[in-house]
């Protein structure tokens, strides 16, 4: 079945919340002690989020099905005078339904980001991924990549 990508729409709010569950169970079976009880947004924020121009949120669907999502964030990176001032997308989640992974689905998604960010004059995309989701950092590595900045944590 083919795979097409878009702008998400309204209509794609349930799919997008199941999604976003399966995401929070991820993250909450490795890390209960900063994945507490709920998904990361609620059907009211998406549904505001689908309304603004910087956060772009990129669907993917197979036979009018939404089978995955790319929530993005069109940023600069600020008025620092030693950081050059190049505008960037930030992809702020991505999934993919566990039913449809291993087929090129996530590869399509970034390649959409990618895309939507050449279109938007950006110089870099940046993501941050969770230690714990090794799954979610291969992939990352294997569209190329690499480690920009590390977070390190002690918990006390």
């Amino acid at each position: 079945m083919e795979t097409v990508t878009d702008i998400a729409k309204e209509g794609d709010i349930p799919a997008i919340m199941e999604l976003l569950k399966q995401v929070h169970e991820v993250h909450a079976s490795a890390r209960p002690d900063i994945f507490p009880g709920q998904s990361k947004y609620t059907e009211e924020q998406v549904k505001e989020i689908l309304t603004n121009p910087v956060l772009p949120v990129i669907v993917a669907r197979e036979g009018g099905k939404t089978v995955g999502y790319c929530f993005c964030k069109l940023s600069s990176p600020g008025f620092a005078e030693y950081i050059k001032n190049n505008n960037s997308l930030y992809i702020d989640d991505l999934c993919v339904d566990k039913s449809c992974r291993g087929r090129g689905v996530g590869r399509i998604l970034y390649n959409a980001a990618v895309q939507f960010a050449r279109e938007h004059d950006c110089y870099n995309i940046t993501l941050n991924v969770w230690e714990l989701n090794s799954s979610a950092k291969a992939f990352y590595q294997k569209m190329g990549l690499l480690p920009l900045k590390t977070t390190l944590e002690k918990i006390l």
